[in-house]
């Protein structure tokens, strides 16, 4: 680390110290050279993937926007909100877990298909509707097919 007051390269660690939520560091380092403190903070930089539309386009990853998605799928579905906020964070951990620098809006568009299945069936058939272009009933009725769980041959 450069001093910021004489630009020299020696630099020591005099203190360090993790902060109170435990995301980053605070190190206080002394320049060997000119003898000045100053103050750092170390914190995990995490990259998404860009996301590459069906048009080609990129844009950065909007974790609001898959808020958004979920919000409008589960509009007044009984899915307490830390759910919801459990799921976007699954996928958020797949997108990383990946280690890719690009990842298609198809992909993150399966993956919340996959995280409304497990919580709200009728949210699940919601957004399938409009991520996969619905044309007619029979869609619809393919969906639900989909959901519905097998009878048991008891009854």
């Amino acid at each position: 680390m450069k001093c910021p007051f004489c630009n020299a390269d020696d630099t020591g660690v005099v203190d360090s110290r993790v902060s109170e939520d435990g995301d980053r560091i605070r190190r206080r380092r002394r320049c060997l050279t000119c003898d000045k403190r100053f103050t750092t903070y170390e914190t995990v930089e995490l990259r998404l993937p860009q996301v590459v539309k069906h048009d080609g386009n990129r844009a950065e990853f909007d974790r609001d926007k898959l808020l958004t998605g979920f919000m409008r799928a589960l509009h007044k579905r009984p899915v307490p909100t830390d759910y919801v906020d459990a799921a976007i964070d699954r996928i958020v951990q797949k997108l990383l877990s990946m280690g890719e620098r690009e990842v298609s809006s198809r992909s993150i568009g399966e993956s919340v298909m996959e995280e409304l299945y497990k919580l709200d069936k009728v949210a699940y058939i919601r957004f399938a509707s409009v991520y996969k272009s619905f044309q007619d009933v029979d869609d619809f009725r393919d969906a639900i097919k989909e959901v519905q769980k097998p009878k048991s041959k008891d009854r």
